[in-house]
């Protein structure tokens, strides 16, 4: 039974978090104009993978398996994240790449040659000191660590 109640605890983990970090990340752009730049967008691609991990642990046999690609995914976001937040803080030199953001309408090299550069070592908000990126590493790196335990733990009984 320990056993069951593990594996679930750690798939609505697997879906919840990421469902969670992603709307997080989309309401500060789309509602509060907090551009991603470009490793903001690498922290977002193993969400996505964590996201169809997650859906498919609910639906097919070995769900373990599943579960636990999730969190690794869920994982490899929170490293992105504490590099990202590293560059961030000056801790370390990033890329050199960053993004910008086109308005819709209009001519597009216009809309291109006029769009913010979205700079990656700048954090555009911060809480207590804490940038985006900082809390994606913090949340994301103990929850990817809380599922692999819970299935381990699951495996155990």
């Amino acid at each position: 039974m320990r056993s069951l109640r593990s594996t679930s605890l750690a798939q609505r983990l697997a879906l919840g978090v990421p469902l969670a970090l992603l709307g997080g990340a989309y309401l500060s752009e789309y509602g509060f104009a907090l551009y991603p730049c470009e490793m903001c967008w690498w922290q977002r691609y193993p969400h996505f993978a964590a996201l169809a991990f997650a859906v498919l642990s609910l639906v097919v046999v070995r769900k373990s398996l599943w579960t636990a690609l999730a969190g690794i995914a869920i994982l490899v976001s929170g490293a992105i994240g504490g590099f990202h937040a590293g560059v961030e803080y000056g801790w370390w030199e990033g890329i050199t790449a960053c993004t910008t953001v086109a308005a819709e309408g209009g001519n597009a090299l216009d809309a291109i040659m006029n769009a913010p550069l979205i700079r990656c070592d700048r954090a555009p908000w911060t809480l207590a000191g804490i940038s985006l990126a900082g809390f994606n590493f913090l949340i994301s790196t103990a929850a990817g660590l809380a599922i692999l335990f819970l299935l381990g733990r699951s495996r155990e009984a």
